[in-house]
C-alpha cells in the first residue's frame, strides 16, 4: 500500500512538473470557447415610422489553438489562429391585433473572422497571467440574417432572412486583445479577453454605419501540450 502511494504521489509530482512550462521551452494549446461580440454605432433597426429596436449582442463560437513560448519564469509570447464568429443583433420584437401576430426573431449581422491573436504573457504568479496584443483578422463570410413568424386568420408562416452582405465589409479588421488566463496544474488553462475593434466592419460607401467596430469578450478553455 505504502508503495502504490509513493508511485501516485510520483506521477502526481511528474505532471505538475510537467505543466510548469519553463523557460526556453514551447508550448501549443488546442482551445475553444464562446464569444458575446457587439458592433459599436450600429443603429436601431426600423420597423415602422414610429417603433425602432435596440441592438443587442450576439453569442459565437471560437476554436482554434495557440503556441506560446516561455522567455522567462514571469514572461511569455504566444501567437495563435482562431476562427470566431462576430457582429451584432437587435431585440426580438412582436406586433399583436386580436388572433393575429407577427415576430421577428434573431436579427443580427452575423460576420466569421479568421483572426491571429499575438500577445505578451505575464504572469504575475504561479499560472495567473495577463496579457495583451495585437490582433489582425480577416472576414470569411458576412451575414444579415431573422426569423419572421406570422399567424394571420389561422394560417401560420415562417420566413427566414439570410442575406449576404459580404461585399459590403471590409476584409480586414484589427483590434487589441488584453485579458487574463490562469493554468492549472493538469494544464488546462481558461482564457478571458476582451477584443477592442480598432478599424472599421462596413466600407465607408454604406451609411449608418461607417463607424461600427467590433467588440468581442471571449471566454476559451484550451489543453497545454509541451514540444
Amino acid at each position: 500500500m505504502k508503495k502504490l502511494m509513493m508511485i501516485a504521489a510520483m506521477m502526481v509530482a511528474a505532471v505538475s512538473a510537467n505543466a510548469q512550462f519553463e523557460p526556453g521551452t514551447f508550448s501549443i494549446q488546442p482551445k475553444a470557447g464562446f464569444s458575446i461580440a457587439w458592433l459599436t454605432n450600429m443603429p436601431k433597426l426600423p420597423i415602422s415610422t414610429y417603433t425602432t429596436l435596440d441592438k443587442s449582442p450576439i453569442v459565437g463560437a471560437v476554436i482554434g489553438a495557440e503556441a506560446e513560448y516561455q522567455l522567462t519564469n514571469m514572461i511569455s509570447l504566444a501567437a495563435g489562429v482562431n476562427y470566431s464568429l462576430q457582429g451584432s443583433g437587435w431585440e426580438d420584437y412582436e406586433l399583436k391585433s386580436g388572433s393575429d401576430k407577427v415576430e421577428l426573431k434573431d436579427a443580427k449581422v452575423e460576420l466569421g473572422y479568421i483572426t491571429i491573436p499575438v500577445v505578451a504573457n505575464f504572469y504575475l504568479f504561479k499560472g495567473f497571467a495577463v496579457k495583451a496584443g495585437i490582433q489582425p483578422g480577416f472576414l470569411t463570410n458576412a451575414k444579415m440574417k431573422a426569423t419572421i413568424k406570422g399567424k394571420m386568420e389561422g394560417y401560420n408562416a415562417t420566413m427566414d432572412v439570410d442575406e449576404d452582405m459580404k461585399d459590403e465589409c471590409k476584409k480586414f479588421d484589427l483590434s487589441i486583445p488584453i485579458g487574463v488566463s490562469y493554468q492549472f496544474q493538469v494544464p488546462v488553462t481558461v482564457d478571458l479577453r476582451y477584443n477592442l475593434g480598432v478599424t472599421k466592419v462596413n466600407k465607408e460607401s454604406v451609411s449608418g454605419v461607417d463607424d461600427s467596430k467590433n467588440n468581442v469578450i471571449s471566454l476559451t478553455v484550451g489543453y497545454k501540450f509541451a514540444l
